[in-house]
């Protein structure tokens, strides 16, 4: 039984006749959109490197070094849907899909070499969207914040959250130079009432233990109608919170990699932070995409292995206006989400399940 398991999944010549012509138009597709996109990335971005004093080298190691993995993980099913209209349009005007079919291949047999070629392209983004691409934003972002936006990560001066089930707390005008601010108070709640309250004048970070210092800080304990009240010129306090949470960088979202945003959302909304959408659409989306290559991959070559007049013009033509309609809802979806109350999951999987059922029409009305 395994041994005819084995020789069900062993690749044959068509297969691997495919998918070269699949890694290699996919390669060849890759690096001619970088080439452009590098290009008039420069052409747009030459006065601020100008500016900023930079040596070519050093633009290349701390800007595109990050760029160029951004600008593949962003545009990945699209070098993939091309590739497949063009390698398999081609073949489609060579009669060669119709020799194949004629030789008594069928159809599903015919498209497993693309179903195969979508599932490691699809593993190779989803490994990428997880670990790598986000190490390649951290350059780009770094980059985009210091020389091109010419300004640090935006901060916010004052903060108001729940530090964990029972402790919420709140600062104003805090530095993320210093790391320190100042008005800072927290409440503790037990059954819906404050029996703990701290305030202080100032709050700083206390690298060496890894603490926050409090000063003039004026402790309140409450137990029914009795109250004590302690003042202290400093102490230091344990929170679940560091200064890095007080930080709010532009391009927290890209930056970090999916388990590391999984726990960041979740400590978030520990804290009790209204708006985190945004993260969550980019989360399930790094899931979503990969699913993505699968689909266009056997739309693609469903559409391309048709022999029509129009060729390979047709054929591409046909492929970008899909491509631009899911891109399209793909847009709609999340702004829905991040405005509206559309659940972010869906927002990251709906394109995808209306882009399912067209492979499946595309593929039952296919000639075979």
């Amino acid at each position: 039984m395994i041994f005819d398991f084995l020789l069900n999944i062993m690749l044959t010549r068509l297969d691997w006749y495919i998918l070269k012509k699949f890694f290699v138009t996919f390669i060849f597709c890759m690096l001619l959109f970088t080439v452009i996109a590098v290009a008039v990335d420069s052409s747009e971005k030459t006065d601020d490197f100008v500016k900023a004093g930079l040596e070519t080298s050093q633009i290349i190691t701390e800007y595109y070094f990050g760029f160029v993995p951004f600008i593949w993980g962003l545009l990945f099913p699209l070098f993939v849907f091309i590739a497949v209209i063009f390698f398999t349009s081609k073949m489609a005007l060579q009669s060669e899909v119709i020799a194949i079919l004629a030789s008594g291949t069928t159809y599903q047999r015919w498209l497993r070499p693309y179903i195969i070629g979508g599932l490691v392209f699809a593993g190779v983004l989803w490994l990428a969207n997880r670990y790598g691409i986000p190490k390649a934003n951290e350059i780009r972002s770094n980059f985009q914040a210091k020389y091109i936006d010419n300004k640090e990560y935006n901060t916010s001066n004052s903060f108001y959250m729940r530090a964990d089930t029972n402790t919420y707390m709140g600062v104003k005008n805090y530095d993320t130079t210093s790391k320190s601010a100042g008005n800072f108070f927290m409440e503790r709640i037990r059954n819906g009432t404050v029996y703990y309250n701290l305030r202080a004048d100032n709050m700083r970070w206390d690298t060496a233990k890894r603490q926050w210092l409090l000063t003039n800080a004026v402790e309140r304990r409450i137990d029914g109608l009795k109250e004590s009240v302690s003042m202290k010129p400093a102490m230091h306090i344990q929170l679940n919170l560091q200064p890095g949470d007080l930080r709010r960088d532009d391009y927290l979202k890209d930056k970090l990699s999916t388990p590391a945003l999984r726990r960041f959302i979740a400590a978030e909304e520990q804290r009790g932070i209204e708006g985190l959408n945004t993260l969550k659409v980019e989360q399930y989306r790094r899931s979503a995409t990969p699913f993505t290559v699968l689909l266009l991959t056997i739309i693609g070559a469903v559409l391309a292995g048709r022999k029509t007049r129009g060729g390979s013009g047709l054929h591409l033509a046909m492929g970008i206006g899909i491509a631009a309609v899911f891109i399209l809802s793909d847009r709609f979806s999340t702004v829905f989400s991040i405005k509206g109350n559309l659940p972010p999951v869906l927002a990251a999987w709906i394109p995808n399940l209306v882009f399912a059922f067209v492979a499946f029409y595309l593929y039952k009305k296919a000639p075979k």
